[in-house]
């Protein structure tokens, strides 16, 4: 996607470890009928996950609710940045009756940034909460949120729905979130995971975050120490990969020995489950997370 203004920088090319296969086999091309055939979209899809032929092929997928235009413009994102326009209310229900055809046993919505909408979006979120509910009382319901501006009141809409997980991810360490993120703090995004716990104890949160940006140990450390401090549960940790030229560039590689001592350093730390490597994204294996998640 070119982008006005900014120069192209060259994609550093993959290693071998962190090359996939083309996306293919019948559950792959069933997903992608049930989501084509009711208007949906994938994070998945939009954000050019390179783990979509694996997970589909699971028969799982992260719905994208409210649209596929994002307000906001975060540097490392694939998905598309524009003004949306209006809000789907039917779009609940469609998520529901796709998610009851797939048969899913564990749920995962997130959403674009909707700081056009009063509430960020909040509303929706809660009716397709509910919605899954009603249609497949069995299935848990992940929720990858956006920060909705701060607002509390945003956030308990959300919550009182009761999601399983909420989900917000910190993206990157504490000093790089100017560079990474758009119209996004560090501390923000830790207000709202810790105000999430409070809202509903019981509920489990998870964070998430990039490398290959030029962080270092201690400062993966420290964000690590920050997601325990506000009660984070879980927490998925992944490779960065530049979504285009015009994407922020990749600064390294991170190895996955390295990614393996991470995660032990961040199991060590008290959380109930650390999902870590080079492919690894949000949503990467989620159904097990839980599993494990309310094991320990």
């Amino acid at each position: 996607m070119n982008r006005p203004g900014v120069q192209p920088i060259p994609v550093l090319p993959r290693p071998d470890w962190l090359r996939v296969r083309f996306p293919t086999g019948p559950n792959y091309l069933d997903l992608k009928n049930i989501i084509r055939s009711r208007s949906l979209h994938t994070v998945c899809e939009e954000a050019h996950c390179p783990n979509i032929g694996e997970c589909w092929e699971h028969r799982t997928a992260t719905l994208m609710i409210l649209g596929r235009i994002c307000t906001r413009a975060c540097r490392f994102c694939a998905v598309t940045t524009g003004l949306p326009v209006g809000v789907d209310e039917a779009e609940p229900e469609r998520v529901a009756e796709a998610v009851d055809e797939m048969g899913l046993r564990h749920a995962v919505i997130t959403s674009v940034a909707r700081d056009d909408l009063p509430d960020g979006g909040a509303r929706i979120f809660a009716e397709t909460i509910r919605a899954i509910r009603r249609r497949r009382p069995s299935c848990s319901v992940e929720v990858l949120i956006p920060d909705f501006g701060g607002s509390e009141e945003a956030l308990r809409i959300v919550m009182d729905a009761r999601p399983d997980i909420l989900n917000h991810n910190i993206e990157t360490v504490r000093r790089l979130q100017r560079k990474v993120r758009a119209r996004a703090f560090y501390e923000r995004s830790l207000e709202v995971l810790r105000r999430a716990k409070e809202m509903v104890p019981d509920a489990l949160t998870k964070s998430g975050m990039m490398l290959g940006l030029g962080e270092t140990r201690e400062e993966i450390r420290e964000a690590l120490r920050d997601l325990r401090a506000v009660g984070c549960d879980i927490v998925t940790i992944g490779q960065y990969l530049q979504p285009s030229p015009f994407h922020l560039p990749i600064v390294r590689y991170v190895p996955p020995a390295e990614f393996a001592e991470i995660k032990a350093e961040g199991m060590a730390m008290g959380f109930r489950h650390v999902e870590a490597g080079p492919l690894v994204r949000s949503s990467y294996h989620a159904h097990e997370q839980v599993q494990r998640a309310t094991a320990s």
